[in-house]
């Protein structure tokens, strides 16, 4: 199969392109080019690499380091968890090697329209609406990228099917932003930007600069739906797609407005009452807001999006509710990785709260938490490499108790709650100290919880 793209095409039949990175992505990406006829080579820097997969489609391999061998190919494919400025990608572009993201990837063999949703925080959330709309609104609808499955898995597995009206809803991050060269969307969708991976980029500039690449290539005929409340995301926007803002905001003149009770359709009449919606939060509302946007724009029925305001039960390890024990309830929200999505979390809840907090540290300082801590978090549970710094900036205000393991953190939540509490998870930081992922860590909070 081969795609035009800005008046060239792709043919990787026969050609050889090495693959950086064994995990999911990579191996997703080694399978889409044996399919379409090209000679693949995955090179992974980890000892345990599993790529078992790859063996059985003989696919050739290696771990424990990047030999020479990666360098004999004319095309390197990245994984997102490499770095863009690690030895073995400065090395490939200094021998004139093109260097591509695994979206990248993917794009060239995709056959249907893209819809891509990125922003600091609220992704998944968006992302899984906006899939549940389309597919309540008849189109065939495939969710990939950050939110789990690769991009080029879907893309492989449809690669020879005839698709009609269907859609990829597309969950991208500023490292699978990093290396692309022709990905565009048709709608892409920015929900905010807030300091996070500085521990990657060491700039907040260079962090949006990864960002906003999901619009470098779009042109007037794409629309980019984003969120007009981000004072930071309107001044940094530089694109020539179709702006269509969305706000939490009394604003006139976009497809939804909203009061305190009620979501506006463009005409001013009454679409929805707010107090239907089964999640909560004022931050959920603008993730709803972005995705019927997105919606509105291709044309999907108001059927379908009030439907999915009406039953949308969130996402796992998003302030997902665990329990309520002894009138003490356990929220999982092991997706936060960063410190404004712990302030979203806090604002979700009017009753004390016990915070569980800490991990790998991303470059943030806990210290901006504080001014949202007052008459709300009594108590502050800190785990992980970053629970000395955790300590040091709260300084007693809240308490601070440090623990080594995910047990001690819940036992000891529970045993400091009183009728009425709620106990958060959310870690504001990384998982890799401790955990496999945050799943893994969401998951050992829910298996604690469930054990009292």
């Amino acid at each position: 199969m081969m795609k035009k793209l800005n008046n060239q095409i792709v043919d990787l039949n026969g050609k050889k392109v090495s693959v950086i990175g064994g995990g999911k992505s990579g191996i997703a990406a080694a399978m889409l080019l044996k399919e379409v006829g090209a000679d693949p080579f995955v090179s992974d820097i980890s000892k345990s690499a599993e790529l078992s997969s790859l063996n059985d489609m003989k696919i050739p391999n290696e771990t424990r380091g990047h030999s020479e061998k990666v360098y004999d190919c004319s095309l390197m494919v990245v994984s997102p968890g490499i770095h863009q400025d690690s030895e073995v990608i400065t090395k490939a572009k200094k021998k004139n090697i093109s260097v591509i993201s695994e979206i990248e990837l993917a794009y060239w063999f995709s056959s249907i329209p893209i819809i891509a949703i990125t922003g600091s925080n609220g992704k998944t959330t968006t992302t899984t609406i906006l899939a549940e709309i389309c597919r309540k609104g008849g189109f065939k609808t495939f969710e990939s990228g950050n939110i789990g499955t690769p991009f080029s898995t879907i893309v492989l597995d449809n690669l020879n099917n005839y698709l009609k009206n269907a859609i990829h809803i597309l969950e991208v991050s500023s490292f699978q932003m990093e290396q692309i060269q022709h990905f565009k969307p048709e709608v892409a969708i920015i929900l905010n930007l807030s300091e996070d991976h500085l521990d990657r980029y060491g700039t907040m500039e260079s962090y949006i600069n990864a960002k906003l690449n999901i619009v470098k290539n779009m042109s007037s005929n794409d629309h980019l739906v984003y969120n007009q409340d981000d004072k930071l995301l309107r001044k940094t926007i530089n694109t020539e797609a179709t702006l269509v803002p969305f706000s939490i905001k009394d604003q006139k003149d976009l497809y939804f407005n909203l009061n305190e009770t009620k979501i506006y359709n463009k005409i001013g009449e009454t679409f929805f009452f707010l107090d239907e919606m089964k999640i909560k939060g004022i931050h959920n509302i603008a993730n709803f807001l972005a995705a019927a946007t997105a919606a509105k724009i291709i044309k999907v029925d108001d059927y379908a999006i009030k439907e999915v305001m009406k039953t949308f039960a969130g996402v796992p390890h998003r302030l997902e509710k665990v329990r309520t024990e002894g009138e003490v309830t356990f929220y999982n929200d092991s997706k936060a990785t960063n410190l404004e999505s712990v302030k979203v979390a806090i604002e979700s809840f009017e009753s004390p709260i016990i915070l569980i907090i800490g991990g790998r540290n991303k470059g943030g300082s806990f210290k901006e938490l504080k001014p949202l801590f007052l008459n709300r978090v009594k108590l502050v549970i800190a785990i992980g490499e970053a629970s000395d710094e955790i300590e040091k900036d709260f300084y007693k205000s809240p308490p601070v108790k440090k623990v080594v393991s995910m047990a001690s953190a819940v036992l000891l939540a529970y045993k400091n709650s009183i009728k009425g509490d709620i106990v958060l998870l959310s870690p504001g930081c990384t998982s890799f100290d401790m955990f496999d992922n945050f799943e893994d860590r969401g998951n050992i909070f829910k298996k604690e919880v469930m054990r009292l």
